[in-house]
């Protein structure tokens, strides 16, 4: 019994993870139906992406924009419990990201855990500045004249990042 389950086990193809887009909530495929896959530094193949269309980026802009008059009218304390809790659920499933950016990467395990050490301590760094950045950046302008100008700092839009296919093209990221 034991040779024939060896047998199945050698027959068995390996099920690879396929990425789907996540906009306004929810996790939809590309409307193109379009991946590229995703490897690792020596080409081993990984998992398959979603190769997004412009309808796929427009229907995300629209998504940012609904959901933007939440996030700019909730208080600079809430939108950095928001930003904590995110590093908080990275915290949790650390071992995760070290293992898929070592395989993505080809890095050492103690080079991916200091990458993703990384990324929790900015997420907590932009966590803390969400209530401090006011008092930093904004202030009193002097004009002239019996007028007061004050800046301050507020969401005003939503930004969108296009990703190049190539690693390198990230290295001045890091």
């Amino acid at each position: 019994m034991s040779e024939k389950t060896d047998k199945t086990e050698q027959q068995r193809l390996s099920v690879f993870k396929t990425y789907k887009l996540y906009v306004g909530g929810k996790f939809p495929r590309s409307e193109s139906g379009r991946v590229y896959e995703v490897t690792d530094s020596k080409g081993k193949w990984l998992a398959n992406a979603p190769l997004s269309s412009r309808k796929d980026a427009r229907d995300a802009v629209v998504a940012a924009r609904k959901a933007f008059g939440g996030w700019s009218g909730a208080t600079a304390y809430n939108r950095g419990q928001i930003l904590y809790r995110v590093a908080e659920m990275l915290e949790g499933r650390k071992d995760q990201f070290v293992r898929e950016v070592a395989d993505a990467e080809g890095l050492s395990k103690s080079k991916a855990a200091a990458v993703v050490d990384a990324a929790i301590d900015r997420w907590v760094w932009y966590a803390g500045w969400t209530d401090k950045i006011a008092q930093v950046v904004g202030g009193g302008n002097p004009v002239a004249g019996p007028f007061f100008n004050l800046s301050t700092p507020e969401p005003t839009g939503v930004v969108t990042v296009l990703a190049p296919r190539s690693r390198r093209s990230w290295a001045w990221s890091r």
